[in-house]
């Protein structure tokens, strides 16, 4: 019996959420289309298919199966229907063959357009910078393990000196034609040719180095910019940084989601920042003017009113974070504010004189 929850990952008691998430990362990393094993794939959608059914769900967790099949109508010959000498007709099937299926039989089987089966996957990565480089933006540089174009072949698959031809099975559509029986009927669909894989051609001579995929395991150092302004969660788009395409096919591209690392005094809201300042009683009822440090390092001159209590907020305007536009540019255009909390201390040890003052201070009934 197969394991459903060990398929995709998660504790029996995982929560929807839970048991979508780990679908859609499965999904996306087994997905044929991205060069995935299309057998695990299959195996990934059945399990997810009873475990996102509530009934399904708690008809599997009780009795380690899910009873969905209904017996033949009286008089339905089971055995002819599906047991018919060469007839083939696969249960496992989508929306999109679904479509296909109906598009060929209305078609007048029509081939459809070719997949683009070259191109490489796209990789995201994560990368955390600190508050501060979010003011200005910042330049990174990571080390990237993916594929990379063959050194040897430049992409073509094909040893130099040699050439790549066109595919004699399915004369370079890629496609050759199969008749498919169904219920429905016989029709006639197109598949990708098994020869040379859905390309069209192949290569004379495959190249030594990569055996004609025209691509390899490799590193390559690439520069990011981080615009000002970014925040945690945010993701940038680098076009042709994924992975190499096959035999010279478009490269994928690369996702780099940003993190912020928390800051020990200056807290993030939006493009707002917030920071505590601790102050004495006397600095709170009398005003003072004090220096405080600003994200950048500078230090600039902050008036507290007379009278302030704890928890008073003050605000100082374009001290915050820059608005982020999601452009490359390291210009940009307005900030946010600083928003300063005064904190009143009290203090909890006193001097023999400080006593004396606050008990003149009582006296005058402060």
């Amino acid at each position: 019996m197969k394991d459903y929850y060990k398929i995709l990952g998660v504790p029996p008691d995982a929560s929807d959420e839970e048991i979508r998430k780990a679908y859609y990362r499965l999904a996306h990393k087994y997905h044929p289309d991205k060069g995935g094993d299309e057998k695990k794939f299959k195996e990934i959608n059945e399990a997810y298919r009873v475990l996102s059914d509530k009934e399904k769900r708690a008809q599997y967790d009780r009795f380690g199966q899910v009873f969905e099949e209904k017996g033949p109508e009286p008089g339905f010959d089971f055995q002819w229907f599906w047991g018919k000498p060469g007839f083939d007709f696969d249960f496992d099937f989508g929306f999109e063959d679904l479509g296909e299926m109906v598009e060929e039989m209305f078609g007048f089987g029509v081939p459809r357009k070719k997949r683009d089966l070259k191109r490489g996957r796209d990789i995201e990565v994560d990368l955390e910078i600190s508050l501060e480089d979010t003011l200005k933006g910042v330049k990174k540089k990571i080390i990237l393990e993916k594929y990379i174009v063959c050194p040897r072949c430049g992409g073509t698959g094909a040893e130099p000196g040699t050439k790549v031809k066109e595919c004699f099975s399915c004369r370079g559509t890629g496609q050759v034609q199969e008749l498919k029986k169904t219920f429905f009927g016989t029709f006639t669909r197109y598949a990708p040719c098994p020869e040379c894989g859905g390309e069209g051609y192949k290569p004379e001579k495959p190249c030594i180095v990569c055996h004609g995929e025209g691509r390899i395991k490799g590193e390559e150092e690439i520069q990011i910019f981080i615009p000002p302004g970014i925040d945690s969660h945010q993701r940038l788009k680098i076009p042709g940084k994924g992975d190499a395409g096959r035999k010279g096919g478009k490269s994928g591209d690369l996702y780099v989601r940003v993190f912020v690392k928390e800051h020990p005094l200056f807290k993030r809201k939006g493009d707002d920042l917030y920071l505590s300042l601790p102050i004495t009683f006397s600095q709170a009822a009398l005003g003072d003017e004090v220096e405080i440090e600003t994200l950048e390092g500078k230090k600039i001159l902050l008036k507290i009113p007379p009278g302030s209590e704890s928890g008073k907020i003050l605000r100082i305007s374009g001290k915050g974070i820059p608005h982020f536009s999601g452009s490359s540019s390291s210009r940009y255009a307005g900030r946010g504010d600083l928003y300063i909390e005064l904190i009143v201390k009290i203090p909890k040890k006193l001097t023999k004189k400080q006593k004396e003052l606050l008990e003149k201070l009582k006296e005058e009934g402060l």
